[in-house]
């Protein structure tokens, strides 16, 4: 049998999933690239895993657009969405393509890091250390994007991973975060993680 087979179907909007293909998509390749350029083999496998969600997403999409279909019309309709899913689906497999060059021990080229560096966004990978002001701090409270334009789309606490975590998430001692923004925002939160940095100095 199969892996989609194994799957069981779920009435869901097709909106719905596709609004999560989409999301999941994108944050893997943030996910991917930071893995790459830190040679995370934590944070590749978990692209992988995503990937498989995203698998899993897409086949959960075509189910749900075989029963919305009734008509020629429907199905003409739902021809763009399918696409759109086609093409999420494209960009995760992408992602898991890069998270391998970690897993294999590939290795990234210096001339990757490079272009990673000069791209209009940054990313970072910081240790939170216990005397750091981000302990402690739920992330709604700490209003980094606003402050310093930074986004943290991944924790790591011990072994277990919290991706793309929401306002309510604790910044909690010895944390991981993988964070994407401005080079000066990026730069500070890794100093604000050390202890280096007592204060954030807002935008």
């Amino acid at each position: 049998m199969s892996e989609f087979e194994k799957i069981e179907y779920k009435p869901r909007s097709v909106r719905e999933i596709l609004i999560e293909m989409k999301d999941i998509s994108e944050l893997m390749m943030d996910l991917a690239y930071s893995a790459a350029l830190f040679n995370d083999y934590e944070l590749a496998e978990e692209v992988l895993e995503l990937e498989s969600h995203v698998d899993t997403l897409a086949y959960q999409l075509n189910m749900s657009t075989m029963v919305a279909t009734r008509d020629p019309e429907d199905a003409e309709a739902l021809v763009g969405v399918l696409k759109v899913a086609s093409s999420a689906d494209k960009i995760s497999d992408a992602a898991a393509d890069i998270a391998m060059i970690v897993l294999r021990n590939i290795g990234v080229h210096p001339l990757v890091s490079e272009v990673f560096k000069k791209a209009e966004e940054g990313l970072v990978k910081a240790t939170v250390h216990p005397n750091s002001i981000l302990a402690g701090k739920r992330l709604s409270e700490l209003e980094l994007a606003s402050k310093i334009g930074v986004d943290i789309i991944a924790i790591r606490r011990k072994k277990h991973w919290i991706i793309n975590p929401k306002g309510r998430e604790t910044i909690q001692k010895n944390d991981i975060l993988i964070a994407r923004g401005s080079h000066s925002g990026v730069d500070e939160l890794k100093k604000l993680a050390e202890g280096t940095l007592q204060k954030l100095e807002e935008e």
